[in-house]
């Protein structure tokens, strides 16, 4: 190809002739074949999809914690618009949730949900809401329907009017049993007397529920000692089953700690431990009235098990929501000292999208 130079002037006045700049190389020549071009936009596409995949599986799986990831699955809604090819590749890549098409026997060619998966993800998709709704009621219906919940609906642990009964005010309590009447038009004492089967559960049971403890500061030491010394023949005999009853029923929870203290001194061991597995009431009552805090501690650290049961896993809602407003510091002081960790990090590991959002606005840091 011919060369053209360009004339110009010299510094003496004579012309000087310089060369063009030699032409540039081709941008042809520095791109990659198109086949290597191809094949990097496959890989790219292809960890693209890989990675979209599995944090919608993790988003949708509601396991590794509770709760779901709402944000990562309203993004997934627009990225994957108008493409069911992706949704197919991703449920075919979540066993746990799909049924592969050669074992949906009766479904056709398709990959069918998991019905036990579906009631699962129901529960982990509820909870945010579930949250919400409690944190509106006031505080005596949401009692109220937490006691009636656990009398009239199957695999609700006693535990909760244990609970209930224990860790309010006498104020508290009253005002929750007077929401029962007004929500289901009979009381509270009632429905404990005539759903409670077991005898000794019953007559605990009633007594807590009923209780209009004193709240003032004044302890009786020598009443406390003496009623440490009575409570360690256990609750076997019948008359010894009724003072026990009596006692962490009727004593105001100044006093009550003080006989829990002498028995320690007296007995080497906790009161908690006279009881063993044979009177599970029994043993959730001390642990509520002696230490609040700590009981409560470990109620949350219980959601948080590898295989947690529902119920456990709905304590977790019911403690934050509950104690927000009350002893929430003393929680998690109680918790940094049993476990080790801080509730924030705890509940911010263990859970999930606006319902973790949620408890950690509760908790507070």
């Amino acid at each position: 190809m011919q060369q053209f130079l360009a004339a110009q002037p010299s510094s003496n006045g004579s012309t000087a002739v310089a060369a063009a700049p030699p032409p540039s190389p081709s941008p042809l020549r520095s791109r990659p074949p198109r086949r290597e071009q191809q094949s990097q936009s496959q890989s790219i596409k292809e960890a693209t999809m890989a990675d979209e995949h599995q944090e919608l599986t993790k988003a949708f799986s509601g396991m590794g914690g509770l709760g779901v990831e709402e944000t990562a699955l309203v993004s997934a809604l627009g990225r994957w618009r108008k493409q069911p090819e992706k949704r197919s590749q991703f449920r075919r890549g979540f066993p746990g949730f799909f049924t592969p098409p050669a074992a949906a026997v009766g479904a056709g060619a398709i990959e069918r949900c998991s019905d036990d998966y579906v009631r699962h993800l129901k529960t982990e998709f509820a909870r945010f809401k579930n949250l919400m709704v409690l944190w509106a009621m006031h505080p005596w219906e949401r009692d109220a329907r937490w006691a009636h919940r656990a009398l009239h609906k199957k695999h609700h642990p006693a535990s909760v009017l244990v609970e209930l009964a224990c860790t309010r005010t006498a104020d508290e309590l009253l005002g929750a049993r007077r929401a029962y009447h007004a929500l289901y038009h009979r009381s509270l004492e009632e429905d404990v007397a005539y759903r409670v089967k077991d005898a000794a559960a019953n007559r605990l049971l009633l007594g807590l529920v009923s209780a209009y403890r004193y709240e003032g500061p004044r302890v009786d030491e020598e009443l406390a000692r003496e009623e440490a010394a009575a409570l360690s023949a256990g609750p076997g005999a019948k008359a010894q089953s009724e003072l026990v009853v009596r006692v962490l029923a009727t004593r105001s929870k100044p006093q009550l700690r003080a006989t829990f203290r002498l028995y320690r001194e007296l007995h080497s061991k906790l009161l908690e431990e006279e009881f063993g597995g044979e009177a599970p009431c029994l043993r959730e009552a001390v642990r509520c009235l002696e230490s609040p805090a700590k009981y409560f501690g470990e109620v949350i650290d219980g959601a948080f098990k590898e295989g947690a049961d529902k119920q456990a896993k709905a304590a977790l809602t019911r403690v934050v929501v509950s104690r927000s407003d009350a002893d929430m510091e003393e929680i998690k002081e109680a918790y940094l000292k049993q476990h080790g960790a801080k509730l924030v990090d705890a509940v911010a590991k263990n859970t999930h999208g606006h319902y973790r959002d949620a408890l950690l606005a509760m908790i507070g840091k």
